[in-house]
């Protein structure tokens, strides 16, 4: 599984969504957390990748660059910062989704049962961690042919 993940599928895949997006893979991984709807502190941003506030600054200068986010003030704490995706933004991260959503082909040699199968083990699989399991949907992994 890790050889699929780094250095095969997705390794080709998160080459990809960072040539879409024109950000390295550091600031791509941030682009994917952010949400469309909801501005985001840059302290969450920190704490959810456990790395230090002053990183998350280059980071967010990265997506400023690229005019995928922008910064704003926090509307009642002066003191917070918070990133938001631009419209251009989103637009590029709905097509980083779909890059990264693309099943491997290589999961062609298994059965259209078989790919439903695995799709369920790995779901059952994601929703018993307990970092992962509040964020699974059904479209998380794509339907079996």
């Amino acid at each position: 599984m890790q050889r699929l993940l780094f250095d095969g599928h997705g390794h080709d895949m998160m080459a990809k969504a960072c040539a879409e997006a024109g950000t390295p893979p550091a600031a791509m991984k941030a682009l994917i957390h952010l949400s469309p709807d909801v501005p985001t502190p840059m302290r969450d941003i920190a704490s959810h990748f456990g790395i230090d506030a002053s990183y998350v600054t280059a980071l967010v200068d990265d997506l400023e660059k690229s005019g995928l986010a922008e910064r704003r003030p926090h509307p009642t704490d002066r003191r917070i910062k918070t990133v938001v995706l631009t419209p251009f933004g989103v637009e590029v991260q709905q097509r980083v989704f779909a890059i990264m959503h693309t099943p491997p082909s290589c999961f062609e040699v298994l059965s259209a049962a078989e790919q439903r199968q695995l799709r369920d083990l790995l779901m059952k699989v994601v929703a018993a961690d307990p970092r992962l399991a509040p964020d699974l949907q059904p479209s998380s992994l794509a339907p079996a042919r």
